[in-house]
C-alpha cells in the first residue's frame, strides 16, 4: 500500500471494520447511502458546497491561534468536554474545520481553513485504486466517504506549519478530520493529548497520543485489546461529570424516567415499548432523548402519545437531562455510565434485532446495570424500582471512574489540567 493510500486508510479506519460495515440500513444511511446514485449525490454535493464553498469563504477568527495550546472539537460534546481546559488555561483556543457542526456552539470556537483541501484530489485516483485493491468493494461502498477524507491530512499540516500551536487536544480520536490531524501533528512535531469524552470499544483505533487522560480503568483495558498504546496514560476521572455528582439522586422509588435512543435503534420497536410502557405504568413520567446526531422524524410518537415528554439532546445536556429523572431505559450508549454516575436506576434493553452491538460498552458485563429481554422484564424491573430504588447504586461505576470514591471524586477537572499542564511544561515547546 501506497503512503497516501495508508494514510488515507488510519484516517477512516473505523469505516473499513467489520463492525462498521454490520451497521443497520437506517444507521448507514445518512453517513453513506447504499445506493451508488446517492453515494454520487452525496459527493457532488459535497464537491459543491464545501469543497468549492469553502475557497470563497475566507475564515476570520475572533482568537489568535498562533502557539496556543489548540482545543479540537468535532461535535456539541467534545466542546463540553473540553471547554474547562479553556476556563482554567488562558494560553488555549477552541478550534474545528472550517464547516464543522458544533451544534449550539457553531459561533464560538475557531476555524482551520479548508480552502486548499480542493487542491489534493488529484490523489484520489491513485489512493481509490490502492484501497480497491487491498479492501475489496468496499472500498466502492464507502467511496463517498474516501472523497471527503482526501486532503484533510494536507490541510491541516499547512495550518500547523503556518499557527505553530503549542499543542492540539483532542476529544476524538476517530472522525476522519480528528484522525488527519493527529497524523499531521505526528508529522509536524506538534504534541498531542486526548481527553475521553464518552465510554469507548474495542472497535475504536489504537490509542496514539502523546498523552492520554482516561476516565477510568475500563477505558485502558479497552484500548489495551485495540493494539499498541503509545505515549503516556492517566486516570482522571470523568471531568464533565464534576459538577453534578453532588446533584446524585436520593429518590427512594422511581417517578420519572428517561428514555434514550440513538440511530441503531428501531422506531416500529422503540413505539411499541413506549406504547407499553405509558399503557402500563400510567402514573409515570415519561421523557424521550433521541440523539442529537439521529435525524428521523419522531413527531409521530407525539401524535400516537400526547402524555410522552421529550428532550431535545442538541439544547440540553445529558447531565441536566438525567438529574430531571430517577431511571434511564436505554440500548447502547455511554448515558448509562452518566445515569449510574447520578444514582439514577438504568436498565439495559434493545429497541431492536440487529446484531452489531449487544452490551457494546460492556455495561452489563461488568454488573454496572441489568438488562431486560422483553416487555415483561422490562416491566417488571420498573415496577420493582417503582416500589425502591437503592441509595449507592453509583458505587457500582467505580471502574470506569477513577475518582469515584477518593478524596478527588468531583475534582476530575482539576485532575486533568493538572497532569495536562505538568506535561506541557515537560514535553510541549513554546512556538519560535
Amino acid at each position: 500500500m501506497n503512503e497516501q493510500a495508508a494514510r488515507l486508510y488510519d484516517i477512516l479506519y473505523v469505516r473499513f471494520t467489520d463492525h462498521f460495515l454490520s451497521f443497520p440500513a437506517h444507521t448507514l444511511e445518512p453517513i453513506s447511502p447504499r445506493s451508488p446514485w446517492e453515494r454520487l449525490l452525496k459527493v457532488m454535493g459535497y464537491a459543491a458546497l464545501r469543497l468549492v464553498g469553502n475557497t470563497f469563504r475566507k475564515v476570520r477568527n475572533p482568537e489568535k491561534l498562533h502557539g496556543k495550546v489548540w482545543l479540537y472539537v468535532v461535535s456539541q460534546n467534545n466542546y463540553d468536554s473540553l471547554h474547562f481546559l479553556r476556563e482554567a488555561r488562558s494560553d488555549t483556543v477552541l478550534v474545528a474545520g472550517q464547516s464543522k457542526q458544533i451544534g449550539r456552539y457553531n459561533r464560538q470556537v475557531n476555524r482551520l481553513s479548508l480552502r486548499r483541501k480542493l487542491l489534493y484530489y488529484g490523489q484520489l485516483p491513485g489512493v481509490y485504486r490502492t484501497l480497491r485493491r487491498t479492501e475489496g468493494l468496499r472500498a466502492w461502498r464507502f467511496f463517498d466517504l474516501i472523497f471527503n477524507a482526501i486532503g484533510y491530512y494536507e490541510v491541516y499540516r499547512r495550518a500547523l506549519r503556518h499557527y505553530r500551536p503549542r499543542a492540539v487536544v483532542f476529544a476524538n480520536d476517530h472522525n476522519d478530520d480528528a484522525r488527519a490531524l493527529l497524523l499531521a501533528c505526528q508529522a509536524e512535531g506538534v504534541p498531542t493529548a486526548y481527553i475521553q469524552h464518552a465510554s469507548v470499544s474495542t472497535n475504536f483505533p489504537p490509542l496514539g497520543f502523546d498523552l492520554s487522560l482516561l476516565e477510568g480503568q475500563d477505558a485502558l483495558d479497552k484500548y489495551r485489546q485495540c493494539g499498541p498504546v503509545r505515549g503516556r496514560v492517566e486516570l482522571v476521572g470523568m471531568p464533565k461529570a464534576d459538577a453534578f455528582l453532588t446533584q446524585r439522586n436520593r429518590q427512594p422509588r422511581v417517578q420519572r424516567v428517561a428514555i434514550a435512543c440513538n440511530t441503531l435503534d428501531e422506531l416500529p420497536v422503540l413505539a411499541d415499548t413506549l406504547a407499553y410502557l405509558l399503557r402500563e405504568f400510567p402514573h409515570l413520567t415519561f421523557t424521550l432523548r433521541p440523539h442529537p446526531g439521529d435525524t428521523r422524524d419522531f413527531r409521530f410518537l407525539r401524535q400516537l402519545h400526547p402524555a410522552l415528554q421529550f428532550s431535545d439532546a442538541r439544547q440540553q445536556g445529558i447531565f441536566e437531562f438525567l438529574a430531571a429523572h430517577d431511571a434511564l431505559i436505554a440500548a447502547d450508549t455511554s448515558s448509562h455510565l452518566e445515569a449510574t454516575l447520578l444514582n439514577l436506576a438504568s436498565l439495559y434493553y434493545r429497541f431492536g434485532t440487529h446484531t452489531i452491538a449487544d452490551d457494546y460498552y460492556g455495561f452489563v458485563t461488568h454488573r454496572l446495570i441489568e438488562r431486560a429481554s422483553s416487555l415483561q422484564e422490562l416491566g417488571e424491573w420498573l415496577r420493582q424500582y417503582q416500589q425502591h430504588k437503592p441509595l449507592h447504586l453509583y458505587q457500582r461505576a467505580a471502574y470506569y471512574n477513577d475518582t469515584l470514591g477518593t478524596p478527588d471524586e468531583g475534582y476530575s477537572q482539576q485532575r486533568a489540567v493538572r497532569r495536562l499542564s505538568e506535561w506541557l511544561d515537560e514535553t510541549a515547546t513554546p512556538a519560535s
